[in-house]
């Protein structure tokens, strides 16, 4: 089978053409027909719950998979369009996060009200085209497993944050997170670190 990316290159008409017919390009967003067929290309456990109202926005090009006994909250939008987006056991996502992949969260995770965790960057280079003319680029964030991140933080792209690490409400990450850290603030410094009690 051809790679994704060369077969993009030879033929970039008909690449934008299957986007289109994926894509709305106006909302953004999968066609309906996409969204009906979604369960027949995405691996959610069993024993997961998606509530209704979240928005799933995603795409049969990328991997999206939700792990077992994990929830993503009412008002939630999970996108997989520039890359795969994969859920531990035993995470939730909260209510109002915004999930843009490529992402890869661990199994026990946290996310409180309001998170964002965006894998993609709008390219602003060239002064004499819009913005929205000059597309994206995309970083993978990793949120390894046993991670608790409060209210309204920002996860930017290529970011990393280690495991048994707890970040502050309000904080915006721009740079990687080491395993057992407090982190708070815009930009997120570390404070102190999480020591694990020994057990006799």
């Amino acid at each position: 089978m051809p790679d994704k990316a060369t077969f993009g290159h030879k033929h970039p008409r008909l690449k934008r053409f299957a986007h289109w017919c994926v894509i709305n390009p106006t909302l953004s967003r999968p066609r309906w027909w996409v969204r009906f067929l979604r369960p027949c290309f995405t691996n959610a456990a069993w024993s997961s719950h998606i509530y209704h109202s979240a928005r799933m926005d995603v795409v049969p090009w990328s991997r999206f998979r939700l792990g077992r006994h994990s929830v993503v909250e009412s008002f939630a939008c999970v996108n997989n369009a520039m890359g795969d987006v994969v859920i531990g056991d035993h995470t939730r996502v909260g209510l109002h996060n915004t999930i843009i992949g490529p992402a890869t969260i661990g199994s026990h995770v946290n996310l409180a009200q309001g998170v964002v965790v965006t894998a993609i960057n709008h390219n602003f280079s060239d002064p004499a085209k819009p913005i929205d003319m000059q597309g994206v680029s995309a970083q993978r964030i990793v949120i390894d497993d046993d991670v608790w991140v409060g209210a309204n933080v920002t996860i930017t792209a290529g970011v990393t944050i280690g495991s048994h690490s707890v970040i502050g409400a309000g904080s915006v990450v721009t740079r990687d997170i080491p395993a057992g850290s407090v982190a708070v603030g815009s930009p997120a410094k570390v404070m102190r670190t999480i020591v694990p009690q020994q057990i006799p």
